[in-house]
């Protein structure tokens, strides 16, 4: 998807002597080059890959008030943002208060790792993103035009996990209930993007993963009660594997009213009608989760020492299973699965 960049700026967060976090600002925008336009679209193909990304707000004044914090005022990036937006302040300006808000939230979390904040207004799909981010390093080597040989620092891009994009065209419209905010999420326990949200001063509202599960859950017990065929059931699974699948690549949300025309086009009654007797409304919108996503095709599973997974169409043909004996029979194996068996039974030909 093509990327245009109207401006763009990088500043070093680093380790001082005394194990401090120092901060070195850029006085000039990047210039506007195929090189930069080159790691704006890397990063923005990294940050699409990344499969669990969570969906924020703004927390506003009342939000803070009510978590206790005196006196009750707006975070200070959103500030920031706002005189910039609002031409108060141009981009450079707005760039330096925000990595100083970083570093002084770095130094407060405690974080170990130097890198480089990258902060990059552009446009895509016909909207206006700002991305916020911060690049890990790592030594390299590297060859210089006089063929000579240096360590230097490199992007480390694909350890990227501070990120977030704010959708500036749905903010600046002033959307109600619109989490106009993506975000890289961590692995379990405490996540390391939770200071991220802090210093952009955001909370996570919608909860893809929640999201998306609800959607699954759904629509398998959709084709069940519905008496779909085997057939159309597999392509009203596959159709909303596809769906989701491409609004999650392209930063979309999943649309309810959107997908259950598709299914309709497939042969399925109505999605929306069913949930709606169930007493189970779907949200009308929601950002999708990639892994939930794919329990809509594959069974897997993982303890005791072993670990299965197959494709669901495989039921019934290859692989049956028997609930009153809890009995998984699978016909045919994986041939290199098939290889090592035959040589842990001594049957080499």
């Amino acid at each position: 998807m093509k990327l245009d960049i109207t401006t763009s700026i990088v500043h070093h967060l680093y380790h001082d002597n005394e194990g401090q976090f120092g901060l070195r600002l850029s006085p000039n925008v990047l210039a506007d080059d195929i090189e930069v336009l080159a790691l704006l679209e890397e990063l923005n193909r990294v940050y699409n890959a990344k499969p669990a990304k969570g969906y924020a707000h703004f927390v506003d004044e009342t939000e803070v008030a009510a978590a206790g914090e005196e006196p009750a005022e707006a975070p200070k990036f959103r500030v920031l943002l706002e005189q910039w937006l609002n031409n108060d302040a141009d981009f450079i300006e707005f760039s330096h208060h925000a990595a100083r808000l970083l570093k002084d939230e770095i130094s407060g979390y405690g974080f170990a790792e130097s890198g480089f904040l990258m902060l990059a207004d552009f446009e895509q799909t016909g909207d206006r993103f700002l991305l916020v981010s911060f690049l890990p390093v790592r030594d390299g080597v590297m060859v210089q035009p006089d063929l000579s040989v240096h360590r230097a620092a490199q992007l480390d891009m694909g350890k990227l996990q501070l990120a977030a994009r704010i959708n500036l065209t749905e903010y600046t419209a002033n959307i109600e209930n619109n989490d106009c905010i993506s975000f890289i999420k961590g692995r379990a326990g405490r996540k390391v993007s939770d200071f991220f949200l802090d210093f952009l001063g955001c909370a996570e509202r919608t909860n893809a993963k929640q999201s998306t599960e609800s959607l699954v859950r759904t629509i398998q017990e959709f084709v069940g009660e519905e008496e779909l065929t085997k057939d159309v059931a597999e392509q009203v699974r596959q159709e909303v594997y596809d769906y989701c699948g491409e609004q999650w690549q392209q930063g979309e949300r999943v649309n309810i009213e959107a997908l259950d025309e598709r299914l309709q086009d497939k042969g399925a009654p109505s999605l929306r009608a069913y949930s709606a007797s169930k007493e189970q409304e779907l949200p009308d919108e929601f950002p999708a989760d990639k892994t939930a996503l794919r329990q809509l095709i594959r069974f897997q599973g993982q303890g005791g020492g072993l670990s299965v997974g197959f494709d669901q169409k495989m039921i019934g043909e290859r692989v049956n299973y028997d609930p009153a004996t809890d009995t998984l029979t699978i016909t045919g194996t994986p041939p290199n699965l098939r290889d090592q068996l035959r040589r842990y039974f001594g049957m080499n030909h």
